[in-house]
């Protein structure tokens, strides 16, 4: 395969992206399943033409940590703070936080009775399908009513930074005691000192760079905060969610000091021009991803009946733990939220991180890419029962908001009165 055949291959798949967002808008099935069958087909291909397979191993995660990243931060960048937000901000981390430690106790126990592994084995391999996916929950509710899509952007993004804490307080921790809370305590205080200062010096560097390359180095500045980070396990993309806020939100921020020293004419265009570089970026990212997990994928896996049996049961108690939750616990309503639980992106890179003397048999891949799968096509199935309203958000089930005419323009005449009838 020459150079330009592969040019041709990754220009084809970044058009084929942008044809399936435009469908994933008109039909309410996610781009994520679209690309995820382009990588399907694109294995199918290669092996009929006799082409040799790539290891795509080592270039996955990577990939994925540069969309995580850059899903995180446009999620972000969309999200305005106004007082009445702090109430679905609160009710969104407590979601994430509670259905994220119960769902994955609850596939813990489910994968010891499966495995008869020791609980905390069983534990870390559960946090990957704990978690659910911004990568695919956040570019699935776009054109959802405010209230509803803010509380899915904001439960799915916490959910991934809190699913790595987890996972890594799980791994680098072989006996959990109360030192061990102490020091995740301290770890997420360190977190929010330091996001504090990396957003105070991004802005002042963001207002003091003349060079008309600025954007990227700022991206890549953030990219190297978290791998940073991560040698350290510590949950650095907490820093780049209270750093996209913080850049929409620093009108909020009236002090003559940050005027003086951090505000700038040019602001409100810079943000304007970031916010499309990171959607951008972050579509092209999300794009190749999930066309090489495609292309990694073994469908025969999901031939094997124990596979069928165990991502059925781990699906059972996903939705059903989060049925009771949204039901009892969140005031909020239950269509869509209920279905938009999806596992993608976070669930790939936290099940590639478990250790080799961690895994368990039974519990591999093909697991993964059922419950992804069977997550998609269930949020698919909930966002197509909802109406679309006028201004094109999704409103309430089998609503018709835009046959209701409040204010008839014919008015029936009064009759007088009559003391004979």
């Amino acid at each position: 395969m020459s150079s330009y055949d592969i040019i041709i291959i990754l220009c084809g798949l970044v058009i084929f992206s942008y044809l399936f967002d435009i469908f994933a808008k008109k039909t309410k099935v996610p781009a994520v399943l679209l690309l995820l069958a382009t990588g399907v087909g694109l294995k199918f291909l290669s092996d009929a033409l006799g082409f040799r397979s790539i290891d795509f191993s080592t270039v996955l995660p990577i990939l994925g940590t540069f969309g995580l990243i850059l899903i995180v931060l446009e999620g972000a960048l969309e999200l305005h703070f106004t007082a009445d937000k702090k109430k679905v901000i609160l009710k969104s981390l407590l979601a994430s936080l509670v259905l994220l430690v119960i769902t994955s106790v609850a596939i813990g126990f489910f994968i010891q009775y499966i495995t008869d592994a020791p609980f905390k084995t069983c534990l870390i391999n559960a946090v990957p399908y704990g978690t659910i996916s911004s990568a695919i929950a956040i570019p699935s509710v776009a054109n959802l009513v405010d209230s509803k899509k803010e509380f899915i952007v904001y439960e799915s993004t916490f959910s991934d930074i809190l699913g790595i804490m987890l996972f890594n307080f799980l791994l680098y921790n072989e006996k959990v005691s109360a030192f061990s809370f102490v020091d995740l305590t301290l770890e997420t205080l360190l977190l929010l000192l330091l996001s504090g200062l990396f957003c105070f010096f991004l802005l002042y560097l963001l207002g003091r760079i003349t060079h008309h390359i600025k954007f990227f180095l700022i991206l890549a500045i953030l990219v190297l905060i978290y791998a940073v980070g991560k040698q350290f396990h510590l949950s650095t993309l907490i820093i780049v969610l209270i750093f996209g806020l913080f850049l929409n939100n620093t009108s909020l921020l009236d002090f003559k000091w940050f005027k003086r020293y951090f505000d700038y004419p040019k602001f409100d265009k810079d943000l304007a021009q970031l916010q499309v570089l990171t959607a951008e970026s972050a579509f092209l990212i999300r794009t190749f991803f999930f066309v090489v997990f495609g292309f990694t994928m073994e469908l025969t896996e999901l031939a094997n009946i124990p596979v069928l049996a165990n991502g059925l049961g781990t699906i059972a108690i996903i939705y059903g733990l989060r049925w009771i939750y949204l039901r009892f616990f969140n005031k909020g309503g239950l269509t869509p939220e209920v279905f938009i639980s999806p596992r993608g992106l976070i669930s790939i890179l936290l099940f590639y991180s478990i250790p080799t003397n961690e895994r368990l048999w039974g519990i591999g891949s093909g697991l993964l890419l059922f419950v992804i799968l069977a997550t998609s096509l269930i949020m698919t199935y909930g966002l197509m029962r909802m109406k679309v309203l006028p201004e094109g958000g999704l409103g309430l089930e089998f609503t018709e908001l835009e046959d209701i005419d409040p204010e008839p323009t014919t008015k029936l005449p009064l009759k007088p009165i009559d003391d004979n009838d």
